[in-house]
């Protein structure tokens, strides 16, 4: 199988470019094809302007989903989209390996989904009526393919616990899971998430990269989060709200979009 790893952290002797380093290693093992895409090495342009669109009239005003679609229809994309494009293609299975600054992925992450996620490529797919509202949350181009994060928090574990002060981390990576990942079509796994990263010691990274190896080993056999379907009956149409019919009403929040029991 093919896998795209991406990571993004500026130095190279981070933790998290080794734990990259180490599931790249294990899937290359298990016999597995890798491409390793490091965004800090390659200078990745993280900002969305008017360059990324060189067929767009100068006249014209940059409204950036129209501008998008229409570089992806016309194959007027960058160089350098059209090719992280492909190589999402290629992938069997996705992994986004970064550190957790201030609740989120690094600005240059998040660049590399605003710019590679092209509409009509990422979004904006599909039949949208009142019965469908397009290929999207479990559907859509990447269906079929697998997603994981990679994250290394600065915190101790229990401060991302159901009662810790900085949030629950399912909460903290549900807009990356669901919302990135999930939306285009992936089938998400659990994350691998390590903990006071910064205080690591060798015995503690030999315990790390062993747990990591063993989640790269299951990594087409691992269960995904059973996040309900958009257009599995769920959700009522055009509204998108989950029907109080398929789900109790009483459950609200992030935890409502999970099949619980499953």
């Amino acid at each position: 199988m093919n896998i795209l790893i991406v990571s993004a952290h500026p130095d190279p002797a981070s933790l998290t470019n080794a734990l990259s380093g180490v599931a790249a290693e294990q899937l290359r093992e298990e016999g597995h094809e890798v491409q390793v895409c490091d965004l800090y090495a390659a200078d990745w342009k993280a900002v969305v302007d008017r360059s990324d669109f060189p067929a767009l009239p100068p006249s014209e005003r940059l409204r950036v989903a129209v501008a998008s679609g229409e570089a992806y229809k016309t194959g007027t994309l960058t160089r350098d989209v059209i090719d992280e494009q492909a190589k999402l293609l290629w992938a069997d299975a996705l992994i986004l390996a970064f550190p957790l600054w201030w609740f989120s992925m690094p600005a240059i992450l998040k660049g590399w989904i605003d710019r590679v996620y092209a509409f009509g490529f990422a979004y904006g797919v599909g039949e949208h009526s009142e019965r469908r509202w397009g290929d999207r949350y479990g559907e859509g181009r990447l269906a079929g393919k697998r997603a994981m994060l990679i994250v290394t928090a600065g915190g101790w574990e229990p401060h991302y616990g159901p009662r810790g002060v900085n949030g629950p981390i399912d909460d903290l990576l549900f807009p990356i899971n669901h919302g990135v990942l999930y939306y285009p079509g992936y089938d998400v796994l659990p994350p691998f998430v390590t903990y006071r990263a910064d205080r690591m010691d060798e015995a503690g990274f030999k315990e790390t990269s062993e747990a990591l190896r063993d989640r790269m080993r299951t990594l087409f056999t691992e269960t995904p989060i059973p996040y309900r379907q958009q257009n599995g009956g769920d959700y009522s149409i055009p509204a998108m709200e989950l029907r109080s019919e398929a789900v109790d009403p009483k459950l609200v929040g992030f935890a409502a979009h999970v099949r619980h029991g499953l």
